[in-house]
């Protein structure tokens, strides 16, 4: 199974990271966070201009210009950041048929499937930036409680 982020995704990502580990620091311009958190030039304007439409992000144009959080890191969550990028996270597709789940919209395995989304859904609308931040300069877990799976 896989569960990953588009590039897109993996770059908001890293750059909302980047704001709101300069939160209150003034702002970040798009050459900074491209050489800190190692993603493309070329790609980030339009990673910025996602995170911006999605009201994460606010931007002064301008020779002295920048980018920075539009609120607090401790109100933007990861899901948040990776919908703004990539859009729903809706399933397209059946696991086991690669294409729509049968006529009813159910297969086999189709409510053990979209229970292990929900509890992704879950976990990432838990993780603030403000978490990921902390953690990361903590050298420790963000503390988000994972769901249980026993039964």
């Amino acid at each position: 199974m896989r569960l990953e982020l588009t590039r897109r995704g993996d770059y908001a990502v890293r750059a909302a990271v980047a704001l709101a580990r300069a939160n209150g620091r003034g702002q970040l311009t798009t050459r900074k966070i491209a050489a800190e958190m190692s993603i493309p030039p070329r790609f980030l304007p339009q990673v910025m201009a996602d995170l911006v439409r999605a009201g994460i992000a606010v931007a002064q144009p301008g020779r002295s210009g920048g980018y920075r959080l539009a609120q607090p890191a401790d109100g933007i969550t990861l899901l948040r950041v990776i919908r703004a990028a990539e859009g729903g996270t809706k399933p397209a597709e059946c696991v086991l048929r690669g294409g729509p789940c049968d006529v009813d919209g159910r297969c086999d395995v189709h409510e053990v499937i979209v229970g292990a989304r929900g509890a992704m859904l879950e976990v990432l609308g838990a993780a603030t930036l403000q978490s990921i931040v902390e953690s990361t300069a903590s050298g420790r877990s963000p503390g988000i409680e994972v769901p249980s799976t026993a039964p």
